[in-house]
């Protein structure tokens, strides 16, 4: 099992401004700008939180977003507006434990994910975006609870006016 996040944030590290919105990301640029088709080619499972899932649902045809995978969202709701994503609920890293060995597994989005992930040990890559945008304030990429984790650098890329780094767990 290899556990990617997979995502783009500002250049001062936030994912989505105080409305948990994307915007500033959209005119930023798209993914054909990036290798986005390449690395969704190699994931078996993506994960998300609601928020997440919410920006997805408000897109024109949501199932198709992601169609190769298993797609799962963490809610507290018991079922999903639309078709390809099963609700999930519980304990982040032991509902990734019972995913199997075999799987590619990304995190999508945000931190209520990634967070837990991180602070067991969990997360095996992080490739990050970074946009020439500044918010000022929004939604923080990393909120795990304090501890020294080591990635090594193993790429970096431009993507139009998209910087790439790419890096695996020490």
């Amino acid at each position: 099992m290899s556990v990617y996040f997979y995502g783009c944030v500002t250049l001062d590290g936030y994912l989505a401004d105080k409305a948990h919105r994307l915007d500033w990301l959209h005119e930023t640029g798209t993914t054909e700008d990036t290798g986005y088709d390449r690395f969704y080619r190699q994931m078996d499972v993506t994960i998300m939180g609601r928020r997440t899932f919410r920006e997805i649902e408000s897109l024109d045809s949501p199932e198709s977003v992601y169609p190769t995978t298993q797609n799962y969202v963490f809610t507290h709701d018991g079922a999903l507006p639309c078709a390809g994503f099963t609700p999930v609920s519980g304990n982040v890293p032991d509902f990734v434990e019972t995913l199997g060995r075999e799987k590619n597994i990304w995190v999508v989005g945000g931190n209520t994910i990634l967070a837990p992930l991180l602070e067991q040990d969990m997360v095996d890559h992080i490739i990050l975006q970074i946009a020439p945008v500044l918010l000022g304030d929004g939604v923080p990429l990393f909120t795990q609870k304090e501890a020294l984790r080591r990635f090594r650098l193993e790429g970096v890329k431009q993507y139009g006016p998209f910087a790439e780094l790419a890096y695996a767990k020490a």
